[in-house]
């Protein structure tokens, strides 16, 4: 009984500490300077990713995404969409998880419309959840390698990068995306 008492305070605490980085919601300024370094490091990273994101209708970017769990995990971060490399709207992913997991994680996320269609979907929604609403090709290229339209073929694409921390989940399946007002 103290071993379930113990693992539901330490689970309280994890999400806990989730759920803060939503209270203390970065300001639009702060977003778009972090998503323009986050950018930078996945140009840096996967050559042909400018030329790649410029064919795209329009792209998400959360430059940091929070992932914690012991059994139940939660996960969110805050990010912005560009069409036309400029940012027209902010948003929030959210999603939940349950097995066997203990740990936490930081990562990156860049998710790409390669078509009008998949775009004006998404924009649309009032909630749009990956797997129920639309899928998104996740694309594991590894950093030195290169992306454009002839090789990524799908009209979402997701790019995962910048992992940190002990916890190694490459998924946004369930992933739920919330319009923001930061205005």
């Amino acid at each position: 009984m103290m071993k379930y008492k113990r693992i539901s305070r330490l689970l309280t605490v994890a999400l806990a500490m989730v759920f803060a980085t939503s209270v203390l919601a970065a300001s639009a300024d702060k977003l778009n300077r972090e998503s323009d370094k986050a950018l930078q490091v996945f140009g840096e990273q996967i050559d042909g990713a400018d030329v790649f994101l410029s064919q795209a209708a329009g792209y998400l970017v959360f430059p940091r995404v929070i992932k914690v769990g012991i059994g139940v995990g939660a996960e969110t971060g805050e990010g912005v969409l560009r069409v036309g490399g400029s940012t027209v709207a902010y948003y929030r992913t959210t999603s939940g998880s349950i097995g066997l997991q203990l740990g936490a994680q930081a990562k990156s996320i860049v998710i790409a419309f390669m078509t009008r269609e998949s775009l004006d979907k998404f924009r649309n929604s009032e909630g749009w959840k990956v797997g129920v609403d639309g899928s998104v090709a996740l694309i594991d290229i590894g950093a030195g390698k290169t992306i454009d339209s002839n090789n990524v073929r799908d009209p979402v694409v997701g790019f995962i990068f910048g992992s940190k921390g002990l916890m190694y989940n490459l998924t946004l399946e369930g992933s739920k995306f919330s319009k923001l007002d930061k205005s």
